[in-house]
């Protein structure tokens, strides 16, 4: 049986880069069955653009999505997942370049492990011009052999509840994750939410090497967090009010959701995303002054939980020294 393959783009004023992007996916060595473009009310060619390139190819099922009211970036791609019609949906942004093998590898992979929920890969991060970076994705946010591990002997939700690793540009999903992902909660990113959703209730892995070249221009809707250490210190003197506030909210809402997962998570995944709950709860409400935060936080590092979700002595200090 073929496997047809459907590819969920959204666009948002993405004139200037949707055409190397469309053909990219066009020319891939295994092709794709169907494209779904959801446009979040652009005012430049983009449409005119992906409606050009898309009738030369009379043998590809085109939907086109026009979104009169602008819905943000995780509501559009819930809307184009949802219209998404093959076993397997690749995520697309307008703004990157896929590999020939792209599509081909991921097929691969699925129709090799049937249990597999999602995949994603790492990126070769590029200019606006297309020149390479030095670095990939997942050496920019800073990926550990560690967490690279867990993803690969199924334990991903043990990497995924420190911290996102997965970027939707580099994504393929089986359509049932859609459906069962959905509604997506506003307080998550579509890719961040369907990543938690498949490591709670099946199997995902990653690809160490690049698939794509992950465009970096300064319009980007969603960019790469660097890690590094300027960014580290800028962090440290960030409020942290709201961040812990969003922080708490997305994992209430992962908590409240979890327990009707289908297929049913496990009772130690449960039980994780419970811990990772008080975590946060533990967090936002440490006090003002930064003397009587010194208590809790020690408690929590005692217990671990400042290795099991998040970034370990990094959240530490984070949690001792910014200001409210």
């Amino acid at each position: 049986m073929v496997t047809r393959v459907s590819v969920a783009l959204c666009t948002y004023n993405g004139a200037a880069y949707l055409e190397e992007q469309l053909l990219s996916i066009l020319a891939q060595s295994l092709p794709v069955s169907e494209i779904v473009l959801s446009d979040d009310g652009s005012t430049d060619d983009t449409l005119s653009t992906f409606e050009r390139i898309a009738a030369g190819r009379p043998d590809l099922d085109v939907v086109v999505l026009r979104n009169t009211t602008a819905l943000g970036v995780t509501a559009n791609f819930e809307q184009a997942l949802a219209a998404c019609s093959g076993d397997l949906i690749a995520l697309c942004d307008q703004d990157d370049v896929w590999w020939p093998e792209r599509v081909e590898r991921m097929v691969t992979e699925f129709t090799q492990r049937p249990a597999l929920r999602m995949l994603h890969a790492d990126a070769r991060l590029v200019d606006a011009g297309k020149e390479p970076l030095g670095l990939t994705l997942l050496q920019t946010l800073g990926v550990s052999d560690a967490d690279r591990a867990a993803v690969h002997a199924g334990h991903a939700i043990d990497a995924y509840l420190r911290r996102n690793i997965v970027t939707g540009a580099t994504m393929m999903v089986r359509r049932e994750l859609v459906e069962r992902s959905r509604p997506f909660p506003a307080a998550w990113v579509h890719d961040e939410w369907m990543a938690m959703v498949a490591a709670a209730t099946g199997l995902v892995d990653l690809i160490d090497e690049p698939l794509t070249d992950y465009r970096q221009h300064g319009g980007n809707q969603i960019g790469v967090t660097s890690l590094d250490a300027s960014s580290r210190l800028g962090r440290l003197r960030a409020p942290r009010t709201a961040r812990n506030a969003r922080l708490l909210a997305r994992a209430a809402v992962l908590q409240q959701r979890a327990s009707g997962f289908e297929p049913a998570a496990s009772a130690s995944v449960l039980a994780l995303i419970d811990a990772k709950l008080a975590h946060e709860r533990r967090r936002s409400t440490l006090p003002a002054a930064r003397l009587l935060r010194v208590g809790p936080i020690v408690r929590g590092l005692r217990a671990g939980d400042y290795s099991r979700f998040g970034l370990g002595l990094q959240d530490v200090l984070r949690d001792l020294v910014q200001p409210v």
